[in-house]
């Protein structure tokens, strides 16, 4: 792809872009995400459509010699800085001179498929200018003077601007796998089963026709995405059921996921205080324990993951217990109000100011993955207790979040209508080209 335009300013996207990329019944093949599909899940065929229009090419001057155009080029698989250059309609052996020479310009030749490199280049192809982004600056390199030989390289701090993506996808394999074809960062995805994880249990419940829309920011710098932001608005489709969920910032700066009438999304407590893994051993009252070789009940819920993954508090409380305890090894327990309690067991280390005590809130980071006290490997135990007796965290009916303060709901209803019509007009769009 080659943009060209009238020299000035390097292309750049303003603040307020909401850029649009949905798919549907996109198919990725060699790509398992961590949530798949139930086994007895079918695959039922998808109706498609082709529209082909006829559009008239624009009208492109051909540039004169005195005058510079900016092109841009992505770099693809096993490209050379030299390769980029050429597409770019760079032909100056001067500049390729001073590119292989110059230490500063080292981070240009580490080529990142996806990367942009934009070129300022006269109607003769010598290079004018040129801009990539590198470790969150702006590289330039520049022409000295415009009939020498000399170059000149800065870096640059420019502003980083936030914008807004909407994208969206069917699934027909996995959450991950649906993501990663429209271009969705795995941070925006975490937030996007954490959201829903109280309603929907992404390791069993997914399922072929089962379809996401999210609205999350993205801040850019010069035009190239730097990092990915919050989900400000999404929409989950899980068997046939819609749920939605809006990000609202009361008055006093706290934050919360809510559906249409103001209701908490998030529950009072999370499926899974850990992010992506599996579960090796759930919830029974008869299974052989591998430590001590003999049949026990398993009051509680193994997630696998490596030592040293974070966990979350599931739910806001207080610390009741922070040490070392025969069979669970290091172990925190968080009591949340008069009836719930959650334990989180064979820690490697505890987090931050975790000490008896101590008050979290949800989704805190409190402790991290190990295998300490009577583990065979590195996992999580975590358990949920109602009136002190163990239930499964995994099935239990998870009390609700506080809806928004009726004070607050007419502001959060301006605020969601917008975003609300962003949801709803995915549904009608098919992302062409696509895996």
């Amino acid at each position: 792809m080659r943009i060209l335009a009238q020299s000035g300013t390097a292309p750049r996207l303003g603040s307020g872009v909401m850029r649009v990329v949905v798919g549907a019944g996109l198919m990725v093949a060699g790509v398992i995400g961590a949530f798949a599909l139930a086994p007895d899940s079918t695959l039922e065929p998808l109706s498609t459509e082709r529209i082909v229009r006829d559009l008239a090419p624009p009208a492109i001057d051909v540039a004169g010699p005195d005058e510079s155009y900016w092109s841009e080029e992505e770099v693809r698989r096993g490209d050379t800085l030299g390769s980029v250059l050429a597409r770019l309609g760079v032909d100056d052996a001067a500049a390729l001179t001073f590119l292989r020479s110059e230490a500063g310009a080292r981070s240009l030749h580490a080529l990142r498929p996806g990367r942009l490199l934009r070129a300022l280049t006269d109607g003769q192809g010598r290079l004018v200018s040129l801009r990539a982004v590198s470790g969150g600056e702006v590289l330039s390199v520049a022409r000295a003077q415009s009939d020498g030989a000399d170059f000149v390289l800065r870096t640059e701090q420019p502003p980083e601007i936030l914008g807004l993506e909407l994208r969206g996808n069917e699934i027909r394999s996995s959450l991950f796998s649906a993501a990663d074809a429209v271009g969705v960062p795995d941070a925006v995805t975490s937030q996007l089963a954490d959201i829903f994880g109280g309603d929907i249990d992404f390791h069993h419940d997914l399922r072929p026709g089962d379809r996401f829309t999210v609205v999350y920011q993205m801040r850019r710098i010069d035009g190239e995405p730097a990092s990915a932001g919050k989900i400000v608005a999404t929409e989950f489709v899980n068997k046939g059921r819609a749920y939605r969920a809006f990000l609202w910032r009361g008055p006093d700066g706290t934050e919360g996921y809510y559906d249409d009438t103001g209701r908490s999304v998030r529950k009072a407590f999370l499926r899974s205080p850990v992010g992506l893994t599996r579960i090796t051993s759930g919830f029974s009252f008869g299974r052989f324990q591998p430590f001590l070789q003999a049949w026990r009940a398993h009051k509680g819920v193994d997630f696998a993951a490596p030592t040293g993954t974070p966990v979350r508090a599931a739910g806001a409380g207080r610390v009741i217990v922070a040490g070392v305890q025969t069979g669970y090894g290091n172990v925190v327990m968080l009591q949340h109000g008069a009836r719930y309690t959650t334990v989180y067991a064979h820690l490697s280390a505890f987090g931050p100011g975790i000490k008896p005590g101590a008050h979290v809130p949800q989704g805190e980071i409190i402790c991290y993955v190990g295998q300490t006290g009577w583990a065979t490997g590195p996992h999580l135990h975590y358990e949920f207790r109602v009136d002190n007796l163990q239930v499964n965290p995994l099935t239990v009916a998870l009390p609700d979040g506080q809806p928004i303060p009726v004070s607050e709901r007419a502001a959060y209803a301006a605020q969601v209508a917008p975003l609300a019509e962003e949801l709803g007009l995915s549904r009608g769009i098919v992302l062409a080209g696509g895996e």
